[in-house]
């Protein structure tokens, strides 16, 4: 089984951060960028699943982010993923969720996959909408918020889907793309044979060139337009009130509410 994982490059959560004013694009010169931390548990689901199917299972590591993050990737086939593939090009900066999926889908046409995992949201954007679009372009059915992969192999995928109430135990057919939530299991550690070893593993590289589209992405392509950007108002300073007792107590709290439009 050939299975690929979706992975974002994002900025550091503990880094400064700062918007282009001219652009309303984040500046990501000198900014360190790290897995997105919920396409960690994505990769661990896969290889779970490479442990527990053996033979020739395989797990490829895919990405959309310029050339610079190679390193970065390099962490994830330290973890024990087999080989890696960027889709890096300049005519792909500005895309959006539209113009990113499409790109993303066209290159793993041609790389080819039986199941495809990704992690729910992405650490900087958190719009969640990627995974579903890429199924749709795929043409491939999506089982969502997934826990754990119960079976996989002879053209069908059976799963537990998380829910508010519990979970549901859903199944489709292969190929199909999956998104997983933290419940599959705490990511692995690479281990220093596995840092040593992620030196030697491949990471190919595709161009727009190669993928032949027929549609416009990058900002020319992108479906959406960030019109203004401001900075969130700052905290009001928190009020204090003291009650003799509960019924004065409840009383401020609901002239608060009302105050507020609340109720």
């Amino acid at each position: 089984m050939k299975i690929v994982v979706t992975v974002k490059l994002v900025p550091d959560t503990n880094a400064a951060k700062r918007i282009d004013p001219a652009t309303k694009r984040l500046v990501r010169t000198g900014l360190e960028t790290v897995l997105n931390p919920f396409d960690e548990y994505a990769i661990e689901a896969a290889l779970q699943l490479k442990e527990k199917l053996g033979g020739d299972t395989t797990v490829t590591v895919f990405t959309m982010a310029p050339e610079t993050g190679k390193e970065t990737i390099r962490k994830a086939l330290a973890m024990g993923a087999d080989d890696a593939v960027m889709l890096s090009d300049a005519g792909l900066e500005g895309s959006d969720v539209w113009a990113t999926s499409y790109a993303m889908a066209q290159a793993l046409k041609k790389t080819g996959f039986d199941l495809l995992i990704a992690g729910g949201l992405a650490d900087d954007g958190n719009t969640g909408g990627v995974p579903g679009a890429l199924a749709e372009y795929l043409g491939v059915p999506a089982l969502t918020n997934v826990r754990k992969i119960e079976e996989a192999g002879d053209g069908k995928i059976r799963a537990q889907r998380e829910t508010d109430s519990g979970y549901q135990v859903v199944s489709g057919p292969l190929p199909s793309l999956i998104t997983v939530t933290m419940a599959v299991g705490e990511p692995r550690y690479a281990s220093l044979k596995g840092i040593m070893g992620a030196k030697k593993k491949t990471i190919v590289t595709l161009m727009l060139a190669d993928l032949g589209l027929d549609r416009a992405v990058g900002t020319d392509g992108a479906k959406t337009e960030v019109l203004e950007i401001s900075a969130p108002k700052p905290r009001e300073k928190a009020r204090v009130v003291e009650a003799a007792d509960g019924a004065s107590g409840a009383q401020a709290i609901f002239d608060f509410l009302r105050e507020k439009k609340l109720i």
